[in-house]
């Protein structure tokens, strides 16, 4: 025991804030697997004995990562390595398609579902008119029971005239999409960043303070028809994206 303590000490030196050190040491047992995503870290108490620091220091290099998303704290419980969610942006696909090839639990949580009129914006993009009807609907997408997107959508009302006798929190909008024979075949999509409002923010579980991904996308059937229009409002502490460039 003695040898292995001699030896995890070497990880750390004095030449830069310890807590800092402390904080890679772990980042790097996370990334190469020591600590798997969903387990709990080494408690306080044996991190400052294995690394022969106090314990003020080992809650500060905790808390920096806690911030960053790597961990969790769970009253009572512990500390835990969090999953991040990867997406490939250039395959076409809804948020439960994501979580089940990821094996992740995921839900949703529909805050609002209505139909409105499109207004000048919406119409624009949807391609229709002004005082056409779409649906509007705004929920929360969870991944193993934490909130990580806010989803905005608008959808033309001719596309799918039953969609509110349909349950959204169960089904995909895909699957409903191939319930009336539409096909969805590409998609634009922008990045920006952007910050919610404190209510939002409450419901995300996040400060108001902090800064979200906001994914803007458009989406065509085979047809060529616009068939939705949404904004996604992202964790960028709780997921990661991936693009490939081809030469």
């Amino acid at each position: 025991m003695e040898e292995i303590k001699r030896e995890i000490k070497q990880e750390i030196d004095y030449q830069s804030p310890i807590y800092l050190q402390l904080r890679e040491v772990v980042r790097a047992k996370i990334e190469d697997g020591e600590y798997p995503p969903g387990t709990a870290i080494p408690s306080e108490n044996v991190l400052a004995e294995t690394y022969g620091i106090n314990r003020l220091t080992v809650r500060n290099a905790i808390d920096a990562l806690v911030k960053e998303g790597l961990l969790k704290r769970v009253q009572g419980k512990g500390v835990y390595v969090m999953v991040k969610f990867e997406r490939d942006l250039e395959v076409l696909g809804g948020f439960s398609q994501t979580m089940n090839e990821k094996n992740a639990k995921s839900a949703k949580k529909i805050l609002i579902r209505e139909c409105r009129v499109a207004g000048e914006h919406i119409a624009r993009i949807l391609e229709i008119k002004p005082e056409d009807v779409i649906y509007y609907i705004k929920r929360l997408d969870f991944a193993d029971e934490e909130a990580i997107a806010m989803q905005e959508i608008y959808i033309p009302y001719n596309l799918v005239p039953n969609l509110e006798e349909v349950d959204i929190s169960v089904f995909s909008m895909f699957e409903i999409y191939k319930f009336y024979g539409v096909n969805p075949n590409r998609a634009w999509q922008t990045l920006d960043l952007a910050r919610l409002t404190k209510s939002d923010a409450r419901l995300m579980n996040i400060d108001d303070t902090q800064a979200v991904f906001l994914f803007s996308c458009t989406t065509y059937d085979d047809n060529h028809r616009v068939i939705e229009y949404s904004k996604s409002y992202t964790r960028g502490d709780k997921c990661n994206f991936t693009v490939h460039f081809h030469k």
